[in-house]
């Protein structure tokens, strides 16, 4: 919860296609399609007492040149993108535009990202279920299941009898639903099936010396008598 009340980002994010060659006639496909993005990122820190904007030149998935307001001018990170720099950095107007945007656009549209950022919250979906062994017999294994929450940070713990069981715990990452949600699914071995499954080792054990020795000796048995 902290990290997200402490940080976040605002992305805005501008999408060009450009499409090269003559139109296409019926059936035939396009003879090439290129993707031009500018992204901004407004990420804070404090609320409004750091804020940095970050902005990014992408072309076809490889970013040519960004623009940091802690560094304040464009960077290239390609060579043509150096060549780009150098042309925006060289426009005065547009490179102090650049660095005011941390305030005229990052916190000024920090009080309206707030309402679905930083003070959203959505409750979990908490259910739990058991799921038998297939291999090992006694009981099965508990799985909880946390769905549906917003922020991502979130923490499962197991107690019995007012104990925590901080072993023989499996989780899985925390994943996007793609709907500013969250899920994880968490699973947690009773110490009684870690018992069983040792008990269910030694007895096994024990019981296949059995079998061996009772079978050993009818077979001594057998042959002693054949002789005889």
């Amino acid at each position: 919860m902290e990290r997200v009340r402490g940080a976040g980002a605002v992305l805005v994010v501008l999408v060009v296609l450009v499409v090269l060659g003559a139109p296409p006639a019926a059936g035939e496909e396009l003879s090439g399609v290129f993707q031009q993005m500018i992204k901004y990122e407004c990420h804070f820190i404090n609320g409004t007492e750091r804020v940095r904007l970050v902005g990014r030149n992408i072309y076809n998935r490889q970013q040519l040149a960004h623009f940091d307001s802690d560094v304040g001018v464009f960077v290239g990170d390609t060579p043509y993108g150096e060549k780009v720099a150098r042309h925006l950095n060289s426009q005065q107007d547009f490179l102090e535009h650049a660095r005011a945007a941390v305030d005229t656009f990052c916190r000024h549209n920090y009080q309206i990202a707030t309402r679905f950022l930083v003070n959203r919250r959505v409750p979990p979906s908490v259910s739990i279920s058991l799921v038998p062994s297939s291999s090992q017999p006694g009981p099965g294994r508990l799985l909880c299941s946390v769905l549906d929450f917003y922020p991502s940070p979130v923490q499962v713990r197991w107690f019995q009898d007012g104990q925590e069981l901080p072993e023989h715990v499996v989780a899985t990452d925390v994943v996007p639903n793609g709907d500013w949600t969250y899920q994880v699914l968490v699973m947690q071995m009773p110490q009684d099936t870690v018992r069983s499954t040792i008990l269910v080792g030694v007895g096994g054990f024990v019981l296949g010396f059995i079998f061996l020795a009772l079978g050993l000796g009818f077979y001594l048995w057998e042959k002693v008598k054949g002789s005889s």
